[in-house]
C-alpha cells in the first residue's frame, strides 16, 4: 500500500473523510482534508478531559471531593430553559444509577472517556466551564476546533451553536498530551498528562482505530459517533516501533448507526487504522 493508493480508495467512499497520520512532534506523514470541520460528537471529551486536569492542577477543582450528580445543565443558549440528558441516549448506566447521588469528578471524567458517558460529560463540563475547554485547544494548537455546548444542548444546536472538530486539531491534543507526559507541555504536567493518557488506554470502546491494530496493541483513543459521523483520534504503542498519531474523521452516509454496533465507517476506520500500522516502521 502506499498513501496514494489509500487516498485512491477513500476518493470512492460518500462523504468526507479527513485523516491525520505522523509521529509525535513531527510533520505528519500523511494527510487528507485534514483541516476539514466535522460534527465533533464524543471526541471533545478529550478537551474536557484535560480541562479538569488543568483546573485541578491550578487548584480551582478537587479531582476526588464528591458533586452532585444531576440531569439539568444550563443551556450555551443565552436566555433558553435549561436542558437534561436522555438515558437511552447514553452509553454508561453506572452513571445514571447515581442521579440524586454524588460522585467524584475523577470518577466522571474516567466514565466519560471509558464509556463515553454524555451525563458524566455534562456534568464535568458544568465544573469545568467551555471558556477552560477553548483554552485547552488554544493551548494545544488547535485551529479550527471549537466546542460550544454541551451534549444533547437543543436549544443551542437550534441556535447555531456547534461542536466541532477537524483531524489535525485532534492530531494536536493528543500529541500535547502524549508528550506532556515525557516533558513539561502547554496543557499540564507530565504526570496529569500521564494520567490521561492511562484513562484514554482504557477505553473501552474498541470498534473502530482499535479494531485495525493486533490484538493487544496499546492505543490511548477516542471515538465518537452519532448517524452520519464517525470519528477516531488515538496515540498508538506499539512495542517495536515510536508512538504515532492516527486520526481518522468521517462525515459519511457509512455511519448508520447511533450506537457504538459496528457499521461500515467503523469498518473503514479499521482498515485505515490496519494499513497505517502496517507502515508504522516509515512514518
Amino acid at each position: 500500500m502506499t498513501w496514494d493508493d489509500l487516498d485512491a480508495h477513500l476518493d470512492r467512499v460518500p462523504g468526507t473523510v479527513s485523516a491525520y497520520v505522523g509521529r509525535l512532534d513531527a510533520p505528519p506523514t500523511w494527510t487528507r482534508h485534514a483541516d476539514a470541520g466535522h460534527y465533533a460528537a464524543s471526541t471533545m471529551k478529550v478537551a474536557v478531559l484535560a480541562a479538569l486536569h488543568r483546573a485541578a492542577e491550578a487548584g480551582t477543582l478537587d479531582l476526588d471531593a464528591p458533586v452532585p450528580v444531576v440531569n439539568d445543565f444550563d443551556s450555551a443558549r443565552p436566555g433558553a430553559p435549561r436542558f437534561a440528558n436522555a438515558q437511552p441516549y447514553d452509553n454508561d448506566d453506572a452513571v445514571w444509577d447515581r442521579v440524586g447521588g454524588t460522585a467524584s469528578l475523577r470518577w466522571l471524567a474516567d466514565r466519560m472517556i471509558v464509556r463515553s458517558s454524555n451525563l458524566a460529560t455534562n456534568l464535568v463540563l458544568g465544573h469545568v466551564g467551555l471558556p477552560a475547554v477553548a483554552e485547552v485547544w488554544a493551548l494545544a494548537g488547535a485551529r479550527n476546533s471549537i466546542t460550544g455546548r454541551g451534549i444533547e444542548d437543543f436549544a443551542a444546536r437550534e441556535a447555531g451553536i456547534t461542536n466541532t472538530v477537524t483531524a489535525a486539531d485532534l492530531a494536536a491534543l493528543l500529541g500535547a498530551l502524549a508528550t506532556g507526559a515525557d516533558n513539561p507541555g502547554p496543557l499540564a504536567s507530565p504526570a496529569a498528562c500521564t494520567t490521561m493518557l492511562d484513562v484514554l488506554l482504557a477505553q473501552e470502546h474498541r470498534e473502530d482505530l482499535a479494531a485495525g491494530l493486533p490484538a493487544g496493541t496499546r492505543i490511548a483513543h477516542k471515538n465518537g459517533w452519532v448517524r452520519g459521523v464517525r470519528h477516531g483520534a488515538g496515540v498508538v504503542l506499539p512495542d517495536d516501533a515510536p508512538p504515532y498519531l492516527v486520526v481518522v474523521c468521517t462525515t459519511t452516509d457509512l455511519a448508520d448507526s447511533e450506537d457504538q454496533v459496528e457499521d461500515d465507517a467503523c469498518l473503514l476506520i479499521a482498515h485505515i487504522s490496519a494499513q497505517v500500522w502496517a507502515a508504522r516502521h516509515q512514518l
